[in-house]
């Protein structure tokens, strides 16, 4: 068999299932030690070209990254990334999915009830 070339940037490219499932293990192994932002990247190339799987993680994910602020967005917008990827999964029936689907509906009743929380300017 021959050995082709390889290149840290061609991960996830939508042309081959192998790099977007190892896009994927990059995911799992960033979120396993802790670093969420990174795990969302990985994760995210890999959804992006179709992998369920890594749709699933994303949104559990970027579901964490709103519950422990993230330097570059918004709770609001991690949320409704989360929820995106979270409704679009094909394999949203599983126990898992619907797990993870439960708890961002939480999420969004939390960071809502933070939101009436909030004083209001009066003017």
């Amino acid at each position: 068999m021959p050995v082709r070339p390889w290149r840290p940037e061609e991960l996830g490219r939508p042309a081959d299932g192998d790099r977007v499932d190892v896009a994927f293990g990059l995911g799992r192994v960033c979120e396993h030690e802790g670093d969420l932002e990174r795990a969302a990247h990985w994760y995210r190339r890999a959804a992006e070209s179709g992998h369920a799987g890594a749709a699933l993680r994303l949104g559990a994910v970027l579901g964490r990254l709103a519950d422990v602020g993230s330097g570059g967005e918004s709770a609001e917008d991690l949320l409704a990334e989360a929820t995106r990827w979270l409704s679009g999964v094909q394999a949203a029936t599983t126990p898992d999915a619907i797990e993870l689907i439960t708890d961002m509906l939480n999420r969004h009743q939390r960071q809502a009830a933070r939101r009436g929380l909030e004083p209001t300017a009066t003017g």
